[in-house]
């Protein structure tokens, strides 16, 4: 059974205690937050000693870790989505955070309204569960955090104290079922650029890329039909044609690189990435050519002999005297 918030009028001070009295546990909260850390990790060790393995099971996970869940779950509009994404990108940027917890906020935010209904009540709903998810985020791979009051920077349009945080934090816990180790493009990104560049001469370069390029897709609904490995072979993909050494790989090439990964979905992530970034690129202004003056033949040359008329007729009235002054001939010739 879906839990929904209370449709009541929120102000800055409110009341939990009635309204979630049903939804909040007697943990303490250390022990909750203790509990959240030991459970999640969200990095792939790359020193494994059978890393092929390793990512042949997270794949595996991938499957089971959440079904039906895609870009045509009528749990929120795109473009209202898009809104608290923009600002949970924000803050990742003021402060400096991973991009992995940006994406884990954005992951958590997915999920919990994939289940549960908010209700609208302008909007400070959605802005409390983009904090909490944000917080829980930052709490799992950031070393240093932010108060719950300075973590709502860059525009929020709400201001909530510290406790509301909290406890919307447990309601996001719960609805989650606790399990906040989510799976990421991140955990493949490694593994893929070294498929690609095996000296590791471009290996750093792949991954920085890959990083920009997912973030800046990250607020597009439409990636939620790609699994986290695709996104991820798509992703290294665009970042090695970026390279003239690598503008021969493909999708293709891509499918190779571990087993659960098909070359269909890889080009149509692929080519959605493309198309993100045509549509985002700057549009130039058009040139504006002089404004020139079109005259028929008839006209120009109608002109070019009246001026040349006019400039004889006026040379001849005019003559240059001795002593360097010009003088009228008319005028000369009265005097």
């Amino acid at each position: 059974m879906d839990e929904e918030l209370p449709a009541i009028p929120f102000t800055m001070s409110i009341s939990y205690s009635d309204c979630f009295s049903d939804l909040l546990c007697g943990e303490d909260s250390n022990i909750i937050l203790g509990e959240v850390s030991l459970e999640c990790s969200s990095d792939l060790d790359s020193k494994s000693p059978d890393v092929e393995e390793s990512i042949t099971g997270l794949i595996e996970d991938e499957r089971d870790f959440i079904k039906d869940f895609h870009s045509t779950t009528h749990y929120l509009d795109a473009s209202t989505r898009a809104e608290y994404v923009a600002w949970i990108i924000k803050v990742q940027k003021y402060y400096g955070f991973q991009p992995l917890t940006a994406y884990l906020s954005v992951n958590y935010f997915d999920r919990f309204l994939h289940s549960h209904r908010l209700p609208k009540m302008n909007g400070w709903p959605l802005q409390l569960l983009s904090v909490a998810c944000l917080s829980l985020a930052a709490k799992m791979e950031e070393l240093l955090v932010p108060s719950l009051l300075d973590l709502q920077v860059e525009g929020a349009k709400f201001i909530f104290e510290p406790r509301n945080i909290q406890r919307m934090e447990l309601i996001v816990l719960r609805a989650l079922d606790w399990r906040l180790r989510s799976i990421s493009p991140f955990n493949y990104l490694n593994f893929f650029a070294n498929k690609i560049d095996q000296t590791g001469s471009y290996t750093m370069f792949l991954i920085s890329r890959a990083n920009e390029i997912i973030l800046s897709n990250i607020q597009e609904a439409s990636f939620l039909d790609y699994r986290p490995s695709c996104i991820a072979a798509a992703t290294i993909l665009c970042a090695a044609n970026d390279l003239p050494n690598f503008s021969f790989i493909t999708a293709q090439h891509a499918e190779s690189w571990c087993g659960g990964l098909h070359r269909d979905k890889i080009n149509g992530c692929y080519q959605l990435m493309r198309q993100i970034v045509i549509n985002n690129m700057p549009r130039k202004q058009p040139t504006m050519l002089p404004h020139l003056w079109v005259m028929s033949r008839a006209s120009m040359s109608s002109d070019s002999s009246s001026s040349s008329s006019s400039s004889s007729s006026i040379s001849y009235k005019r003559r240059k005297l001795n002593n360097g002054l010009w003088m009228d001939d008319d005028k000369g010739s009265s005097d």
